[in-house]
């Protein structure tokens, strides 16, 4: 019995330091698993990544950089169109949308009563005319004092001056068209008695649409010391104007005015562009987008997705001739297209920067990459900054 517990007891003992080893191995070797595939996950120094890192450099080039405005489109000339005088209306001799030419017959009054008190008053300018003429015979024989002759010459000028008025009165209830344009909505229908000054329709020239915007006190600076330095040509401005469906209008435009004052709540000032309207597609009161195009000489770009932004700072990573990473901080001048940046200062074309593999590096790592020519990148842009 001693002897059999004493073998029962040597066995367990063997067991268990056997189990204990093989426990403590097997955590080892998961633990040395665990740390290599740590390692080979997180980029180091030996340029071991997960992705293939493409590097870029930046490019000179003329940049054409746009500058939009929310806009109001105007007709050059839009009024009312008014009733002098009133009366029945006789005739409608336009209709609603239809382009008519100046001087056409838009609108007839009844004339009746236009017509007789203009044949009454130069009936009496007439009688008037006759005295004159018996008075200034008389005159001639003593009879007429040059008294009378005079207050009768001032009694034919009065009685001429009602006939123009008659005249004028008379023309009131034909309207005609003051100028070229669109007729708009009647108010009025075949008829109706019209009263003087009622409105009887709306009238728009649209054969050059004035463009309304409002630009920042910055821009409005810039603008000024570009046409000061062009001795007023702004020839490398081209103004667009992008409609509600997002096409471009065909024609370019122009600034036509700026307006005296700046709006001291919004900081701004009213600019108008002018555009040619030959097919009449832009119509009063349209809305849209002023696109304000400069051309930049050979400005420095590159791909926007090749940088990365910390705490509102813009950063590139550049590759230096030791293939190290060294973060730089770069300042931005504009956007161009939503995908390309042009830079005001931090990088030279000289400079490799990385464009893909951004987020597997760090600065200071040593890195193997791929270049590609700028050309080709920009080329190729379509992505925003990650």
């Amino acid at each position: 019995m001693s002897t059999m517990k004493i073998v029962a007891t040597a066995f367990l003992v063997s067991a268990i330091i056997s189990l204990t080893l093989s426990g403590c191995t097997s955590n080892a070797d998961s633990h040395e698993e665990s740390r290599g595939a740590s390692h080979a996950a997180s980029p180091g120094k030996s340029g071991h990544h997960a992705y293939k890192i493409i590097v870029t450099s930046p490019l000179k080039k003329d940049v054409i950089n746009s500058q939009p405005y929310v806009c109001q489109i105007h007709s050059c000339m839009h009024i009312e169109i008014r009733s002098l005088e009133g009366g029945y209306l006789q005739e409608i001799g336009v209709k609603e949308g239809q382009m008519v030419k100046k001087g056409d017959l838009m609108f007839q009054i009844v004339p009746t009563l236009y017509q007789a008190r203009l044949e009454s008053e130069a009936a009496e300018a007439n009688r008037i005319q006759i005295e004159l003429n018996n008075a200034q015979n008389l005159s001639q024989k003593g009879i007429v004092s040059p008294q009378e002759i005079a207050i009768k010459k001032a009694e034919l000028a009065k009685a001429q001056a009602k006939v123009m008025l008659a005249k004028a009165e008379l023309s009131f209830a034909s309207i005609k068209a003051p100028f070229d344009g669109i007729v708009d909505r009647q108010r009025t229908q075949l008829g109706s008695l019209i009263e003087e000054g009622d409105v009887l329709t709306t009238f728009s020239d649209n054969s050059v649409m004035w463009v309304y915007f409002n630009v920042p006190e910055k821009g409005y600076l810039k603008y000024k010391a570009e046409l000061d330095n062009e001795q007023g040509e702004s020839q490398h401005l081209k103004i667009d104007l992008k409609l509600a469906n997002g096409q471009i209008f065909p024609q370019a435009g122009k600034i036509g005015a700026i307006e005296a004052d700046f709006n001291n709540m919004t900081g701004n000032i009213p600019f108008r562009a002018d555009f040619s309207n030959p097919t009449s597609l832009l119509r009063n009161g349209q809305t849209g987008t002023i696109l304000i195009r400069t051309t930049i000489k050979d400005a420095v770009v590159i791909p926007q997705r090749a940088t990365f932004e910390i705490l509102a700072k813009r950063y590139a990573f550049v590759v230096g001739e030791d293939n190290i990473v060294h973060q730089r901080d770069i300042t931005i001048a504009a956007n161009v297209h939503d995908d390309v940046f042009i830079i005001e200062t931090g990088l030279e074309t000289s400079d490799k920067i990385i464009l893909e593999g951004i987020r597997q590096v760090r600065d200071g790592d040593q890195i193997e990459y791929e270049f590609k020519a700028p050309e080709e990148v920009l080329g190729k842009l379509k992505f925003h900054a990650e």
